[in-house]
């Protein structure tokens, strides 16, 4: 049974920082390319960032700048660093391996005053 299970959400001031982590079981994820994704309830989720199974990355205009993903192919494992959190980047942010429809069931990320 496959599991993509994500960790390092919670809360920070704006300004700050959060690295997220994404972990897969019984999936390789170094076949696949990989994508953080957010969701605010109420919208439509928005693809943040990926990146291929060759390492290139894209990013959305929102978070350009700001966040940077990485791959670990080694320890199957998916990073998703947040820099500069600005309040609207307050969501649950998932990973998911492009091509399989696999996807995890996020982590919080709250960014207040």
């Amino acid at each position: 049974q496959v599991q993509i299970v994500e960790s390092g959400g919670g809360f920070v001031q704006p300004g700050g920082s959060l690295k997220l982590s994404c972990a897969g079981s019984n999936i390789e994820f170094r076949y696949f390319a990989m994508g953080w994704a957010r969701q605010v309830p109420g919208n439509e989720r928005e693809l943040v960032a990926q990146i291929t199974s060759g390492g290139s990355r894209t990013y959305s205009d929102s978070v350009k700048g700001r966040f940077t993903i990485s791959r670990d192919n080694v320890k199957n494992l998916v990073y998703l660093e947040m820099n500069n959190l600005k309040p609207e980047a307050t969501a649950t942010y998932s990973c998911g391996a492009f091509r399989t429809g696999f996807w995890g069931q996020g982590a919080r990320v709250t960014v207040s005053s």
